[in-house]
């Protein structure tokens, strides 16, 4: 109504003119200052106060994120606990909406001579603590000058990417960094790492390190997203909040933003509706403390036991 759009300017008016707002919203630049004249009624104040905060978030998520992660936002950064119909009703009166998803492509090249290695997954993915289960793939990037290709390694537990690299080939030396990257960052004993049949996991390099690193490989069926349906979440949000909204003149570029979005978004702030809205960095520390606090309370063999079992899921 008028008033929802008197209301959007208002929000706005410290960052874009208000002529200019009126005029794009059909709305009287005088009606709009005579309505802010009048009154506000203590909820009106409170939706105004609240918009703020919400459109705030909404910039910090990179315009991406919906009602249901600006609700947690709201709940454990502001210690503002409002129904979440009221901030999904807040964003459509300004405008707001998180971002659309596109078709998932298949990057996968079978290798029809290789041998292939035996599921342990089966769709069960899940795991009760980090380095238990990692999922792996490769998708494309494209940028003004060639493909570049991200391959990485996702815990399960906490969707944290543990390991990616990026290049302009899809051979196996960029499975062979993201994987390094894992086994350096996270130093795990005895976990699955489960991927597609892509013929860079079925190769013997990739073989021979996992057994060097005590990795144990573990592949699904060729080109089916939902034997790997975690890695293609994660993709699938890497292309809804970064590769759908900007265009890379150069690789480099494209580098740049993904590194960024990863390391300075993805793992340490993106809430995650299955990890109860909280971030992977987040959810793994939780976890962390939780058992540090069980270990607290066990008489000292218990506890050493125990951490030395934290030592293996850390």
């Amino acid at each position: 109504d008028v008033e929802a759009l008197f209301g959007f300017v208002k929000v706005n008016q410290a960052t874009h003119a208000v002529g200019t707002m009126c005029r794009l919203l059909g709305i009287s630049r005088s009606g709009f200052y005579a309505w802010m004249d009048r009154p506000i009624s203590p909820r009106r104040h409170e939706d105004l106060s609240l918009t703020a905060k919400i459109a705030a978030i909404h910039r910090r998520s990179r315009d991406t994120y919906g009602a249901p992660n600006i609700h947690a936002e709201l709940a454990d950064e502001h210690g503002i606990r409002v129904g979440r119909k009221r901030v999904a009703r807040l964003m459509r009166e300004s405008g707001l909406r998180g971002a659309t998803l596109r078709k998932y492509v298949v990057t996968t090249l079978s290798d029809p001579q290789a041998k292939r290695r035996e599921d342990l997954v089966e769709r069960r993915f899940f795991a009760d603590a980090p380095d238990r289960l990692w999922v792996a793939n490769i998708t494309y990037i494209p940028t003004w000058s060639g493909w570049l290709y991200l391959a990485m390694v996702l815990d399960v537990y906490s969707r944290k990417i543990v390991g990616w690299a990026m290049d302009a080939h899809m051979r196996t030396e960029l499975i062979l960094d993201a994987l390094q990257m894992a086994v350096t960052q996270r130093q795990p004993r005895g976990v699955i790492h489960h991927s597609d049949h892509g013929s860079q996991y079925t190769s013997y390099a990739f073989g021979k390190r996992c057994r060097e690193a005590g990795v144990m490989p573990s592949m699904g069926s060729v080109g089916d997203a939902y034997d790997n349906a975690m890695a293609e979440s994660f993709f699938a949000t890497l292309e809804r909040e970064l590769l759908n909204r900007r265009r890379f003149k150069t690789q480099a570029e494209a580098k740049m933003a993904v590194f960024e979005w990863i390391e300075g978004w993805y793992n340490p702030h993106r809430r995650h509706s299955a990890l109860g809205y909280r971030s992977p960095v987040n959810y793994e520390r939780a976890h962390h403390q939780a058992r540090a606090r069980m270990a607290a309370l066990l008489p000292p063999a218990a506890a050493d036991s125990l951490s030395g079992k934290m030592g293996k899921a850390a």
